[in-house]
């Protein structure tokens, strides 16, 4: 799929995003980046409904052709794109416990199997912990192809809204259902992470709205291209959606943010994504310095940035702390050159194997067809 400038934007606004928020762990940024860090958290949302979209595309193009869907070669697809970076990550989270940003960690098996997610015990083991995320995507890609497959042997718009509708009133009963459990029983520790913030069921809303976008641009790409075409329109209602979401989780933890908040901040990040993937809009239109080449290596920004910020602040923390703007710029460049590290040496080389891989099997194909 060709790469838009829009999108990009937004992947690279994801992961610096999130970068900011988990400052936190070296003490922040100091009072004048504050702002930034507060709602960085996010950033990871953004990543969702992008990747709904992208893979929802992937996915449903050869299904809307009348096309059967290779599960292989997704699947192959996938594990060249995801399994190198995050093996390399694991490895070193394993290897040199001193490197971790916290002490505790999980064990390597439920990273292994991406049940990291379903099974934490946040209070003693927070190493690595930002890897939730790419759990909640692999529980996606492992179920969502299936399922795409079997909604289109026989394809109806009133299946499709109404397992749509069915995902998003049941995620907000179920975590309405556990908030008020746990604020019943008022039950210690960080429940809130275990039973709210990390287990994939509670957080379909993002990749559900990416999903819709692609259904909408497969299947009905008149309507897409008039949606793209008013970008404008679209980012401004995202905008303002993001705005109502700020309001409705701040206080994060609490209930009107964790029941309905997330299909709120989903809508909105769709609303923005519908704008980045025109050309048309102000988000789409420019490219701007440096944004494309972020976004190129976001993947390895968000695996490695949790060691670089931990291995910054053993060797400097003293030093850089109070300094600001200097604090902020050694954090950024460091983080920049770890994740560029990790992409150009491990993520951006197998992807060139895979490519390989996957031209050479055409030319199988093609003379085995001659």
């Amino acid at each position: 799929m060709q790469r838009l400038p829009g999108l990009d934007l937004l992947r690279a606004i994801a992961v610096v995003w999130v970068m900011l928020f988990h400052s936190f762990l070296v003490g922040g940024l100091g009072p004048d980046f504050k702002w930034l860090e507060r709602y960085g958290w996010m950033g990871v949302d953004i990543f969702f409904v992008l990747s709904g979209f992208l893979i929802g595309r992937q996915v449903l193009a050869p299904l809307a052709r009348g096309e059967a869907l290779s599960f292989g070669d997704f699947y192959a697809r996938r594990a060249w794109r995801i399994l190198p970076a995050f093996a390399a990550v694991l490895a070193i989270y394993l290897a040199f416990p001193a490197w971790r940003e916290a002490p505790g960690m999980a064990p390597w098996w439920q990273f292994a199997t991406f049940t990291f997610n379903l099974l934490v015990d946040y209070g003693t083991q927070q190493a690595f912990s930002h890897a939730w995320s790419l759990c909640v995507e692999e529980h996606f890609y492992l179920v969502f192809p299936a399922l795409a497959w079997a909604l289109s042997r026989r394809p109806s718009m009133a299946k499709f809204v109404g397992v749509c509708v069915l995902v998003v009133v049941a995620g907000i009963a179920w975590r309405a259902g556990v908030w008020l459990h746990n604020d019943a029983l008022d039950r210690p520790g960080p429940w809130f992470v275990e039973d709210l913030y990390y287990p994939t069921w509670c957080r379909l809303d993002g990749l559900l709205m990416g999903v819709v976008l692609a259904t909408i641009a497969v299947y009905r790409p008149a309507t897409w291209e008039r949606m793209t075409a008013r970008g404008n329109s679209f980012a401004v209602i995202g905008l303002l959606g993001m705005a109502l979401a700020f309001w409705l989780f701040r206080e994060r933890t609490g209930l009107l943010g964790n029941s309905i908040g997330w299909p709120v901040l989903s809508a909105a990040i769709a609303c923005l994504v519908v704008a980045g993937a025109g050309t048309r809009s102000w988000i789409g239109r420019w490219s701007l310095p440096g944004v494309a080449w972020i976004a190129g290596i976001s993947y390895s920004l968000y695996l490695s940035h949790k060691l670089v910020f931990h291995a910054v602040d053993t060797a400097w923390g003293e030093v850089l702390a109070g300094r600001g703007l200097l604090t902020f710029a050694v954090y950024a460049l460091t983080t920049l050159a770890g994740g560029a590290a990790l992409h150009y040496a491990v993520e951006r080389p197998f992807l060139k194997l895979r490519e390989h891989r996957r031209a050479r099997t055409r030319l199988r194909l093609a003379d085995a067809t001659a």
